[in-house]
């Protein structure tokens, strides 16, 4: 793992591992704004460059934050940065989500609760769309429902509860969903704070937002009859 110059700590308690693939144009003000929420010198933040061009590592020169290669995929990117990790928590964030400036203080509160085994954040779409705020909390009320987040509410666990439940799975899809299913049941207690990870509307506004929900629900609802994630994939490609 390669870091770039900057003081880090030694043993963070908290590790946020950001998957990236083609960021290039975003990922120094992105790293420069989380690291204001996470400085290095308490917390330990991988990025992991899952494009054969390492466009993303090319570009990237905040001090204090490490950045590793990867083969492509977000399930071989995400579990290559917990097997680096040096944090008894992981975070796993999209570089398109922003957290509240305390999320490390609410990650950290909520898990001296012994039973937890992680969580996530509520969702917020950065938007004024009344459409999407619609999807905002639908999404909230499923999860609050079912407390299975999806990686776009930036998951957080236990490491040495993912490592027991064997990380992510190679799956092409619902690997957040997956995830988190598992993990509970395993008794795994899972906590979804009111606090919101805010997420760019860029996927819902570059493919119409009535036709991506649509789309989602059908996904979630054929992952749920059974269908195999691979197969959804090959429907949707």
């Amino acid at each position: 793992m390669e870091n770039l110059p900057g003081k880090t700590v030694s043993k963070p308690d908290l590790t946020v591992i950001i998957p990236v693939y083609r960021e290039e144009q975003i990922i120094n003000d992105f790293v420069r704004r989380l690291t204001k929420i996470f400085p290095p010198d308490r917390h330990e933040i991988v990025i992991i460059d899952g494009d054969p061009g390492r466009s993303t590592l090319s570009a990237l020169h905040v001090p204090g934050v490490s950045g590793s290669a990867s083969d492509s995929g977000r399930v071989k990117q995400m579990n290559a940065g917990a097997a680096k990790a040096r944090g008894k928590i992981l975070l796993f964030l999209h570089a398109d989500t922003t957290l509240p400036e305390s999320a490390p203080e609410l990650i950290q509160t909520a898990l001296r609760d012994q039973g937890l085994a992680g969580g996530a954040f509520s969702l917020g779409i950065d938007s004024s769309r009344w459409s999407l705020k619609l999807v905002e909390a639908a999404a909230n009320l499923r999860s609050a429902v079912t407390r299975v987040p999806y990686g776009d509410q930036a998951i957080f666990i236990r490491k040495e509860k993912f490592s027991e439940i064997g990380g992510f799975r190679d799956i092409p899809i619902m690997e957040d969903l997956e995830l988190m299913t598992r993990l509970k049941k395993n008794r795994g207690k899972i906590i979804i704070l009111p606090d919101k990870a805010m997420t760019s509307a860029r996927r819902w506004e570059s493919e119409g937002v009535s036709r991506g929900t649509l789309r989602n629900w059908l996904i979630r609802t054929l992952y749920h009859l059974g269908v195999s994630p691979e197969k959804i994939c090959r429907m949707y490609r």
